[in-house]
């Protein structure tokens, strides 16, 4: 397999997610279901950020979270969505690039030099790009749900889109 027979799921999954992200109203930005959730545009940003996760699993051969440095999040919703459609264009297009070579060759994450995992290429963009985006996007259309703002179709028709 090879990340372009990846791209139509990879497509489908930030299509969806954009939708849902472009739902978001900045005066709700605050909102919180419980104390232990993130704040609605705190689980924005999050998901804006994802999809660039695809550079460093596909191009390196693991990453250190220790090393990791703080990016500057956006701060309202249109920051959210244009920060979002440029990871997208830069992941899609590295994805579209990465052979079954690079899939399937290991990665590692570790944590101040400590092995966390190894695992192929193609398992961790699977897991921590699309399933880690669907994981928080759901949640995303619950605190949409709550604050009663329509949860946009994402596999058929949502229930705010049938009469």
């Amino acid at each position: 397999m090879t990340g372009a027979n990846l791209l139509p799921d990879f497509d489908l999954e930030m299509a969806n997610t954009r939708r849902t992200l472009e739902r978001i109203p900045d005066e709700h930005a605050a909102f919180k279901p419980h104390e232990k959730s993130f704040a609605l545009l705190h689980l924005a940003q999050h998901l804006s950020n994802i999809p660039s996760w695809t550079e460093a699993i596909l191009t390196k051969d693991g990453l250190d979270m220790t090393e990791l440095s703080d990016r500057e999040a956006p701060t309202d919703v249109a920051g959210v969505l244009a920060e979002f459609d440029e990871n997208v264009v830069t992941a899609r297009a590295i994805l579209e690039a990465a052979t079954a070579d690079d899939l399937g060759s290991p990665w590692t994450l570790k944590h101040d030099g400590a092995e966390m995992f190894t695992l192929r290429k193609g398992s961790v963009f699977r897991r921590w790009v699309m399933s880690h985006s669907v994981h928080h996007r759901a949640q995303l259309a619950v605190y949409l749900r709550l604050l009663d703002i329509p949860v946009p179709a994402l596999y058929g028709p949502s229930a705010d889109e049938v009469e």
